[in-house]
């Protein structure tokens, strides 16, 4: 009778607490939806352009499922540039020169592959291509990257903005809920401040930790690890520290939801494994394109872009000032909801 009295008062507890309920019963079943979704996709199909490439080639290509099309020389450059494709084949008598663009080392196999794959079973249709025997071997160049490119250095940049965006989401919005139910927040709402001088005031005061933990983590990435860096390692650190305030303010925003500890940690599914699928570290092209628009909501895809661009691309302000003002946009929106928010403990 002891242990069913324990028992049922544990159910009670369980069905009392419909956040923790709908948590173990919902979160498993839409992360498995996501994980299908991502899974389940497409096969990725190479981005090709052609320059001056015999038609026989360039339908072998086609038949193998390539996405190809034809560009003069400049053109083709400007869309390698933008990322736009995966490569350039070129002719060079009966080499194909081929190009690049290097900063993924699963494209610049599935390129590779493709392209052996076609030039052995071209069948000679003019002077610039001989049999498939007399072929001679592909010239590689990288426009990013290298041969050496390792698969850390493609998910390394996601892997840092993940870091930094998890970490300052969970200790944020623990440390904030700790303030709340410890009554602090409440004494600070019974002064004359404003709503949003107290926001300000708690996310510039985490912003200073943050800020430090978004350093150690770029540094020790690039520096100690030895993650590849092109480009200027302060936009690096500008990037993360943006994650960060992202994660702080929205960290903040969530606790105003949660009473305890346990439940702040409950909005991880719900909050950060979705960002994880739509920040790049799985290729969204192979992923239905009703689904895409999902990750225009996700600080964390913005900020990994950016990384990308800089650590492997070596771009510059002119590439990620759009990722610098949508995070931007994004912590100042939280500030703004966090502001909202407290309207439940004070009205002012």
């Amino acid at each position: 009778m002891r242990i069913r009295a324990i028992v049922i008062r544990i159910l009670r507890q369980f069905f009392h607490d419909k956040r923790t309920l709908m948590m173990m019963l919902v979160a498993p079943m839409l992360i498995l939806f996501m994980m299908s979704l991502v899974f389940n996709g497409n096969t990725y199909v190479p981005k090709l352009g052609t320059v001056n490439v015999p038609a026989p080639l360039i339908q072998k290509l086609q038949d193998l499922n390539a996405e190809v099309v034809a560009y003069t020389a400049d053109e083709a450059q400007t869309e390698l540039d933008a990322v736009h494709l995966d490569a350039i084949i070129a002719m060079n008598g009966a080499a194909p020169q081929v190009t690049l663009e290097g900063s993924d080392p699963s494209k610049n196999r599935a390129v590779l592959f493709l392209l052996q794959k076609a030039l052995q079973s071209v069948v000679p249709a003019n002077s610039n291509v001989n049999s498939s025997s007399n072929f001679q071997a592909p010239n590689i160049t990288y426009l990013h990257g290298s041969t050496d490119m390792a698969a850390f250095d493609n998910f390394g940049p996601v892997l840092i903005g993940f870091f930094v965006f998890f970490f300052v989401f969970l200790l944020s919005g623990v440390s904030f809920l700790r303030e709340r139910t410890g009554g602090t927040l409440e004494r600070l709402l019974a002064t004359p401040l404003r709503r949003w001088e107290i926001v300000v005031g708690y996310i510039l005061g985490f912003g200073i930790f943050t800020t430090l933990q978004a350093t150690l983590i770029a540094w020790f990435a690039t520096s100690v690890l030895g993650l590849m860096l092109v480009g200027s390692f302060w936009y690096v650190l500008l990037i993360t520290v943006l994650l960060a305030l992202a994660a702080l303010s929205l960290g903040t925003l969530i606790s105003a939801f949660a009473n305890n500890e346990f439940q702040m940690i409950q909005f991880i599914p719900l909050i950060i494994v979705p960002q994880v699928f739509f920040s790049g570290l799985f290729s969204l092209d192979t992923m239905s394109v009703y689904l895409r628009w999902i990750g225009v909501i996700m600080p964390l895809k913005y900020g990994a872009d950016a990384l990308r661009n800089i650590m492997i691309r070596g771009a510059g302000w002119d590439r990620i000032w759009l990722d610098v003002l949508v995070l931007a946009a994004f912590t100042i929106c939280f500030m703004i909801l966090n502001i909202v928010a407290l309207r439940k403990h004070r009205k002012i």
